[in-house]
């Protein structure tokens, strides 16, 4: 098996540092000697998604804008993790805000990297079984996010028609329906 080895950092200058976008351009020295002067980082925060079933067998979900696709798009909840919280607690934090499910049994099913090659952030993915209903939405001001329950057929429908987008979603998704097989 070939050796793979990492390039030598040379330099890093920051584009941009927004809330929401900070990129940055980094100069490698490639384990060959050769020089990669561009070579661009897009930097987040971690990221958390929730598959949440509620008592019934219900699978909570949310249906929002993408501007990027420019779509309307049925997701799990999922956000950001905060300064200062651990994946789980924002996970809760998210589901309760998004759609206003708590409680329930929880536990993290993977860890995945939307693209590895140019961002640096995970995403945590979270299974919250027998959840319940027990607040109201408390959104963001710039969220208009509708909360949903489907059956399980439904989200399999989602995943086999390719009208779930997102595959930080849809990677979690699938491997839930495999176990639940197992």
């Amino acid at each position: 098996m070939k050796e793979i080895r990492k390039p030598e950092l040379i330099s890093s200058e920051y584009l941009i540092r927004r809330p929401w976008l900070t990129a940055r351009r980094d100069k490698l020295r490639l384990p060959d000697g050769r020089i990669n002067p561009e070579y661009y980082v897009l930097e987040y925060p971690s990221w958390v998604n929730v598959i949440a079933v509620t008592k019934e067998g219900r699978y909570v979900m949310v249906r929002q804008y993408r501007h990027g696709l420019g779509i309307i798009s049925t997701e799990l909840c999922a956000g950001v993790v905060e300064e200062g919280e651990e994946p789980e607690q924002a996970a809760r934090r998210e589901l309760r805000e998004e759609t206003g499910y708590t409680g329930g049994r929880w536990q993290l099913q993977c860890v995945l990297s939307g693209n590895p090659s140019t961002t640096n952030n995970l995403t945590y993915c979270f299974l919250a079984e027998d959840v319940e209903l027990t607040d109201r939405q408390r959104l963001d001001p710039t969220e208009d996010v509708e909360a949903l329950t489907l059956s399980r057929e439904e989200v399999l429908d989602l995943l086999m028609s390719d009208r779930m987008k997102q595959s930080l979603m849809a990677a979690p998704l699938w491997r839930h329906f495999y176990n639940l097989k197992s």
